[in-house]
Parts: structure tokens; sequence; C-alpha cells
């Protein structure tokens, strides 16, 4: 890092997928998988050195790529929430409002690492007060591999109540490498509903039914089918970027599909979480250029972030994000791989 403190960066693999991973920001760098044919791509967008990571990450609007958010990933009102009659104020990313923790979020701290059996757990303690989260939160996410599954398991513990609200944020690229556009990815969502957003991209409240909508993946689909309509949330969006409402309960489930056809590559996600945000890399505007010296432009991956709700500390009738002393915070995300 810039101030000298070392980061370590981890690379291990299996017959199905092979993973590096990297301690700043509790990353993903890369990871490769084969094609109906056998062949790996690396099929997440990035930088290929340190340095760059940290220059995006340090910059007015980073693209968090492949990193671990927190304290709260996604957004929270004017950075505003009232917990237990006491008003919190957060740091401020997004405008007006709080975006994934701020600008000294977990994607942008130094974890500490431990290889564990088949993967890498990564520690970070979050001190009481830091972005303006209250409560010292000691904060674990451990990766682990498993043939062709990537499983990420999120814990947490505080001393204060706070809110955590823990993600990663991958952008994916099935064909590879990130050259190609991600509109002719078919994407399935296990999602009746999502939560419809105001102009600043804030929800309104409202859980809003995705039939009859571009927001309808109930059924696999293109990305691009409907990502050009003129309906009020795509507008608002400048395509998807919208927290969908997983079907099911708190047990492990399906969450999404992605099949890029013409590689055969396959990304099932599984999770505990009750939602799943949906980006289609809209911002993404070819002034960055990451790995194997590719230029990313609009729409060159996009992300799939297992979460609770945006917003969620402001509506009582969302799940609660809410952590006590005492508790644990338990989530489980799988990434799991093939190819037809």
């Amino acid at each position: 890092m810039p101030d000298g403190t070392p980061v370590e960066l981890f690379s291990f693999g299996s017959e199905g997928l092979e993973v590096e991973l990297i301690s700043y920001g509790a990353g993903i760098m890369s990871l490769c998988a084969p094609d109906r044919h056998g062949r790996f791509e690396d099929v997440v967008l990035g930088f290929p050195d340190l340095a760059s990571l940290v220059r995006d990450h340090s910059s007015k609007a980073p693209h968090f790529f492949g990193s671990t958010i927190g304290r709260y990933a996604n957004r929270i009102a004017q950075g505003q929430f009232s917990l237990d009659g006491r008003n919190i104020q957060l740091s401020k990313i997004s405008g007006e409002h709080s975006l994934h923790g701020g600008a000294g979020g977990f994607y942008n701290r130094v974890w500490r690492a431990e290889t564990v059996e088949n993967g890498v757990a990564f520690h970070y303690f979050s001190k009481d007060g830091e972005e303006g989260f209250p409560g010292n939160l000691d904060t674990t996410v451990r990766f682990t591999l498993s043939g062709a599954d990537l499983r990420i398991d999120y814990q947490a513990a505080t001393d204060k109540p706070t809110v955590v609200n823990l993600t990663n944020h991958s952008y994916f690229n099935l064909a590879g490498r990130g050259g190609s556009s991600i509109l002719s990815h078919q994407l399935r969502l296990f999602a009746s509903r999502f939560t419809s957003v105001d102009a600043e991209m804030i929800p309104t409240g409202e859980l809003r039914a995705v039939a009859g909508t571009p927001f309808d993946f109930r059924k696999a689909h293109s990305i691009g089918e409907h990502i050009a309509a003129t309906e009020e949330q795509i507008r608002l969006g400048h395509g998807y970027d919208h927290n969908f409402v997983l079907d099911g309960d708190s047990s492990i489930k399906q969450a999404a599909e992605l099949y890029d056809p013409a590689s055969g590559r396959v990304l099932e996600i599984w999770t505990t979480e009750p939602g799943i945000q949906f980006y289609s890399g809209n911002y993404l505007d070819g002034k960055v250029r990451g790995k194997y010296g590719t230029v990313y432009a609009k729409y060159a991956g996009l992300c799939l972030e297992t979460q609770h709700f945006p917003d969620s500390p402001n509506y009582q009738e969302f799940p609660t994000v809410i952590l006590r002393p005492g508790e644990s915070f338990h989530s489980t995300t799988i990434l799991r791989f093939g190819a037809r």
C-alpha cells in the first residue's frame, strides 16, 4: 500500500475453478472457469495490479471491482437513520447519500488473512465510529472452494447496536476477459418483486411485482431484451441497477442463473440473503483499462450482489439489518460454475 502496509495475494484452484484473492478489500482478483470445451477464461472484471485497484478505490467514483462491501452494501438515504432513538449520520459517497460503506468502507481496507482448508479467511476490525457507524464490528469473510463452487461465508459481531449488510461486488462476464457486452447473456432471477426507486436510486418503500415489466426474469431471457425500454424504472437506473426481492425464506436458496450462449458457461448463485442487486454495468464508460489491457465499455460486466435491501435502516417493513451485542451475523453465498 502507499503507506507501506503489506498486501497478500492468494491463488488456489480445482479442476473446475481457479481463484485469486487479495487481502486489500478482501476481494476477488480473478475467477477462471472452463467453457463447454474445457477452456479456462477469467470471468470477472478488475485490475491487473494493486496500484490500479487502490487508485480506483480511492477515486470519487470507485468501481469496487471484486471487493467485499461493508459495513453497509448499497445506499442509505442522506446517510442517515435512527437506531434506538439515536440519529446516526454516516459519511457520504454518492451525492447526498451513503453508498457501500463510504470512502473508508471495507473495500478500501487491508484485511488480515489466514489460510483455511480449501480457501482463505479475511478478518477486519472496524472501530466504533468508522464512517459514522456505531460499535466496534469484528468481521470475517471466508472463501472456500469445492469443485466448481466458490462459497463465501460472512460473519460479524458488535459491542453496540449497529447495522450490517455485507456483499461481494464482482463484475461478471462469462464470455471471459470482459472484452464483449453482457447483453446477450441470459439471466434468470428467482424473484417476483423488486424494490422500486426514486430519481436518486433510493427505494420508495414499494415492493413492486415484476410481472408485466422489464424486470421479469423469472424465466430466463437476454439482458439486452428490455434494457432500452422506456419504462420509468429502467430510465431512472439507465438500465438495471435494482434490488430484487428473492422468493423463499432465509435458508440457502437459488437466487440467480446466468448463462452465456457463446461459451456455454453458467453461473448459479445461491444465498441465504433476502435480496440480490442486479447492476448491468451502466456506468462503465470506456475510461477504465482493466486486466489483459481490456477497456471496459458500457455493459462490459454485470453485478449480482446478494444482500439485504437498500436503505433498510429507514424502512421497518424491510428485513432487519440491525445487529446487537451478543448476536452474530451470518450470511452465505455460493457461486456455482458450470457449462452446457
